[in-house]
């Protein structure tokens, strides 16, 4: 087993800590609720599944999905330059375009110094497999809409989404499972403490498509049951609690550490997990008892709740299940799970209260976010 990522609150010798914390200042998410946080909060309160037959949706069926319902990138970024966006590059626009408006000018008068990093699984796998066909099915084999091609790059949603809000700082992107969210926040966290950019969008994006079902289905066993699949986004403003304070904005939740390791069995992947869990605490100085909210990924749910429970034991924890009712969104799934902790912020509600979000992706990535309540 592996250590393949650590971050931690590390701060230069001399820096006040206060200063240096990193806080989560807003979020906004497309979900399979809808675009925004209020859909997201009203559907998890309610446990309303956002599951539902994708012919009712509009999409090809009979298979049932969590998609966004009656998505459009068109109606909320107008028709200029949409006409060929990706969904998954759409859900990254919109949901960075709400934030934005909600946060004010003041966050991007600086475009230099803010930054993006964005979790993304294969790219677009429709994309590819459709330029892929037009390639070997024309009757010359550049007889392809070249307009489709950048859709095929794996940064296509993070650099369009830089260019469409002219952000200009750092730019990058995290392909990592369906733990992408959390690694991006582990990366990001480590630009701003080494001062490569002064605030940061962190999130992940994923859409549903047909070519991503097929390729679900070719990698599920005799035995599988996949669950339905789901498709969103989450963006954050990560920056450091000093610049918030200046700013006037009140952070939902303060970034406190990441820890992410590997298995070669993912199904017995707990004990990896529980080390996660106990170097996550290590590092932001708590202990387990403080743990008020856990949300699972959920696709090895036994060996995530023993990992868990092994470190945390009988501690009174509000458990937020998002795999039930947002399916399966493959590298958006951390970071809708991360929405639903942030809305459902009452069951961790006081400064000492901490959230987990954790994950034990099938491909062996394992790995937490643990967070807390700005003081």
């Amino acid at each position: 087993m592996t250590t393949v990522e650590a971050t931690g609150p590390l701060r230069p010798r001399g820096v006040d800590a206060d200063s240096r914390a990193l806080v989560l200042s807003g979020w906004s998410t497309v979900t399979g609720y809808g675009v925004g946080r209020d859909a997201l909060r009203d559907g998890l309160l309610s446990g309303r599944s956002a599951v539902a037959d994708l012919e009712a949706a509009g999409f090809p069926g009979p298979a049932r999905a969590a998609v966004v319902p009656g998505f459009k990138a068109a109606d909320h970024l107008g028709r200029k330059g949409t006409r060929t966006m990706s969904r998954s590059t759409a859900f990254a626009v919109t949901a960075i375009d709400v934030l934005l408006r909600e946060l004010g000018p003041e966050v991007t008068e600086d475009p230099e110094r803010i930054g993006l990093v964005l979790g993304v699984g294969q790219g677009n796998v429709q994309a590819a497999m459709d330029f892929t066909r037009e390639a070997l099915t024309a009757s010359r084999p550049y007889h392809v809409d070249a307009m489709r091609f950048p859709d095929t790059f794996l940064n296509r949603a993070a650099g369009q989404s830089a260019i469409w809000h002219h952000l200009k700082g750092p730019n990058t992107t995290i392909a990592g499972g369906r733990l992408s969210a959390l690694l991006a926040i582990g990366y990001g966290a480590r630009l701003c403490r080494g001062g490569h950019c002064r605030r940061l969008l962190v999130g992940a994006t994923e859409e549903y498509s047909q070519a991503r079902a097929l390729l679900v289905d070719a990698a599920s066993g005799p035995r599988d049951t996949p669950a339905p699949l789901g498709e969103g986004c989450l963006v954050a403003l990560m920056e450091s609690a000093a610049d918030a304070a200046a700013a006037g904005r009140v952070p939902v939740a303060t970034v406190l550490a990441t820890h992410f390791r590997a298995t070669p069995e993912p199904e017995t992947g707990g004990a990896e997990l529980a080390e996660c869990v106990r170097a996550v605490l290590a590092k932001a100085g708590a202990t387990a008892d403080r743990i008020r909210l856990v949300a699972p990924l959920g696709e090895h749910s036994e060996q995530e709740e023993a990992g868990i429970r092994a470190v945390t034991g009988r501690s009174a924890m509000h458990w937020l299940h998002c795999r039930p009712l947002l399916g399966d969104a493959f590298a958006a799934s951390a970071g809708l799970q991360l929405s639903a902790a942030l809305a459902a912020g009452r069951h961790w509600s006081e400064p000492a209260d901490l959230a987990l979000v954790t994950g034990i992706d099938r491909d062996g990535t394992v790995g937490c976010a643990l967070l807390g309540r700005p003081a």
